[in-house]
């Protein structure tokens, strides 16, 4: 199916200058697709286009967004196999991952759908002194104005989503950068977009290279960067001059088994497992760090290696495989010589380790010295780290002595404890009796620390793409 060529889409419009992007099938290694690649003009060009349909996009309807967000959610359902599969192929993401990806694209259009009629104002009381007599305050939202979106490889449809479904309700045009490892899910939600008669310019999806990307970070035109990715983020930030950034910078996620959780065991590694291994690792909230009370930590060690040594590695089409490959062979070396430092500075290997290719075996380690990388970074790959704790105020400390502040999970059924945490973990999100990769496209999403800044969920992001703006009205 993906043995062809793809267009990128500037101001709207399907354009193939070239076949200069190839794109490879991340399990075989064969090209599986070509595509069009923007050059560092086509970008100016894009954000010019953005630029001249800010006003047209400012005057679109509420119930006019909210019929292109329908639209793209009706298309979606339609070709539903059809982006699960290109998920399957460009990311190597596992054939059931990649078809609960595009479960979640459908969800966040549909969430903006209902959001873009619900961009409310409010009626300020001006009156707090006699002074203010007779003056009444009113605040609408007004769409931003152009934005600069750049997305990672590991959720090629709804990262994309999280960014490109919101501008449409708050009415922003936009320029999108998917990553050049996994293009063609972008592609087709701008095909999908290119049905529709959104102003020209409203959206332009370019692939790039880095080098020829600057602009959408330092351009004036564009009135907000949102970036999902590394801690690069932050270089950005500081090249963004007066613009609006949300960044969402990933972390090295922990979750907390608490001493009450023997009788629920079965629930609790089920979940682990899940949160520590799902597309291989590759994810923000993925589990990498796991605190476990010393009354039940040989218990859950046993069980947890168990549990992993029995997941099904291979190629992500079966319908039977857990476990596919990382992105490429250079990320999976990363991570094996991770677990090769920690282990040369006294950590115990409890199983994997082993990699072939870009296949990286799912991997259990004890004992990590707390400035070994893979206790202390951003893993991003198939190994998790276990620990125990005596104190439950312990386990929240060893959480949080991260530089990262992302999502955490607790298992406990002491609601004492469920709010000890909730305050005082240094984290965007506290998921009390699940994993920290729990996520629902509709809630506040985002990291404190070196994990990020602002929050993405529609209604949130939305929020960051609209200002307020004030009316003042003095009667008579």
């Amino acid at each position: 199916m993906l043995a062809k060529t793809y267009p990128y889409y500037l101001a709207n419009k399907a354009a193939r200058p070239n076949r200069a992007l190839e794109v490879r099938d991340k399990y075989s290694g064969e090209i599986a697709a070509r595509v069009a690649l923007a050059d560092a003009k086509t970008i100016d060009r894009a954000i010019a286009a953005a630029a001249a349909a800010a006003a047209p996009m400012r005057a679109l309807p509420p119930y006019a967004r909210q019929a292109v967000l329908e639209h793209c959610v009706e298309r979606f359902r339609r070709r539903h196999d059809e982006l699960a599969l290109a998920l399957c192929i460009e990311a190597g993401k596992p054939i059931k991952d990649a078809e609960g990806e595009v479960t979640r694209l459908i969800d966040t259009f549909k969430v903006a759908a209902e959001e873009a009629v619900r961009i409310d104002g409010e009626v300020v009381n001006l009156e707090i002194s006699e002074r203010a007599r007779g003056y009444r305050g009113f605040v609408q939202r007004v769409p931003i104005g152009p934005c600069s979106f750049i997305t990672p490889f590991n959720f090629p449809l709804n990262l994309v989503a999280h960014k490109v479904a919101p501008a449409i309700a708050a009415g922003c045009p936009f320029v999108l950068k998917p990553a050049s490892a996994t293009p063609i899910g972008a592609l087709i939600i701008g095909e999908v977009l290119a049905e529709t008669d959104l102003p020209r310019g409203a959206f332009s999806v370019l692939p790039c290279k880095s080098a020829d990307s600057e602009a959408l970070v330092a351009d004036e035109r564009l009135k907000l960067l949102s970036f999902t990715g590394g801690q690069v983020g932050w270089e950005l930030k500081a090249k963004a001059g007066r613009k609006k950034v949300v960044l969402e910078l990933g972390g090295n996620a922990a979750a907390i088994v608490d001493a009450d959780q023997g009788p629920r065991l079965d629930v609790v590694i089920e979940r682990l497992i899940f949160g520590s291994y799902y597309q291989s690792g590759q994810s923000c909230i993925k589990v990498q760090r796991i605190f476990v009370h010393e009354s039940l930590y040989d218990t859950v060690r046993k069980r947890f290696v168990a549990a992993t040594k029995a997941l099904k590695a291979g190629d992500p089409k079966k319908r039977s495989t857990f476990l596919g490959p990382m992105i490429d062979e250079d990320n999976a070396k990363r991570l094996e010589s991770w677990i090769k430092e920690a282990r040369k500075a006294g950590a115990k290997l409890l199983c994997g380790g082993g990699r072939e290719g870009s296949m990286l075996e799912a991997s259990v380690l004890e004992n990590v010295p707390r400035d070994a990388k893979i206790n202390a970074l951003e893993a991003f790959g198939p190994v998790t780290v276990l620990a125990k704790f005596a104190d439950f105020d312990d386990a929240l400390a060893g959480v949080n002595d991260s530089d990262y502040g992302l999502q955490a999970g607790v298992f406990t059924n002491d609601l004492a404890h469920a709010m000890r945490a909730w305050d005082g973990l240094e984290a965007g999100g506290v998921v009390v009796n699940d994993v920290p990769s729990f996520r629902v496209d509709n809630m506040p999403y985002g990291g404190v620390k070196l994990s990020g800044l602002g929050r993405e969920g529609v209604r949130y992001a939305i929020e960051d793409m609209t200002e307020r703006r004030l009316m003042v009205l003095r009667e008579g």
